[in-house]
């Protein structure tokens, strides 16, 4: 497994600046943070106070595990009745990687998760941004090797956004796929 941030400085940087006529190295696109988000809001209601800990404890765990980084539990900024939703109420869980631990979690990513995904044919290039940033989605969160599929019988969803410094779509696909993230062939 090539570390990405040696990737980064050894190849795509000088690739990326032929591209797209950069002036310095410093100009060109790097990854800033990935932000691991799911929502609990569904799982929480009607639930007694302390199932709704118990819930929030295990998703938080295994959230944890799979980030390497203690997440935190977002709560509801508004009431919104037609939703049952009451301002506080713990809504999501997430995590805000960067550095080293953000490098670690996209390589596992690219070389484990995507890999061993059932019925994968690679990312949609439209799941890139108009600012660059990429969004995915991952159905069950067994499918990360921290997670003992044997041992869970919840399985929840998360939303993976990866945030860049690309100005532009085209900047940030070309960053995304030079980075050896697997996006579907044109046909």
């Amino acid at each position: 497994m090539e570390d990405l941030k040696k990737q980064f400085n050894e190849k795509v940087v000088d690739e990326m600046k032929n591209e797209f006529g950069y002036g310095s190295r410093m100009a060109v696109p790097r990854l800033e943070k990935v932000v691991l988000n799911t929502g609990i809001g569904e799982k929480l209601k009607g639930k007694s106070t302390d199932k709704k800990e118990e819930i929030i404890e295990y998703v938080s765990k295994d959230i944890g595990l799979i980030a390497g980084q203690k997440p935190v539990v977002t709560k509801a900024k508004k009431s919104i009745s037609g939703f049952d939703i009451r301002e506080g109420d713990p809504v999501g869980i997430m995590v805000t990687l960067r550095g080293g631990r953000m490098n670690n979690f996209l390589e596992k990513l690219i070389n484990v998760v995507f890999p061993g995904l059932r019925d994968f044919r690679g990312l949609n290039p439209n799941s890139v941004d108009s600012s660059g940033n990429l969004t995915l989605g991952i159905d069950e969160q067994i499918s990360f090797p921290e997670i003992p599929a044997d041992e869970r019988d919840d399985i929840f969803s998360m939303q993976i956004t990866i945030t860049n410094t690309a100005e532009t779509e085209k900047e940030g696909l070309e960053l995304f796929k030079k980075m050896g993230f697997p996006f579907k062939k044109d046909n």
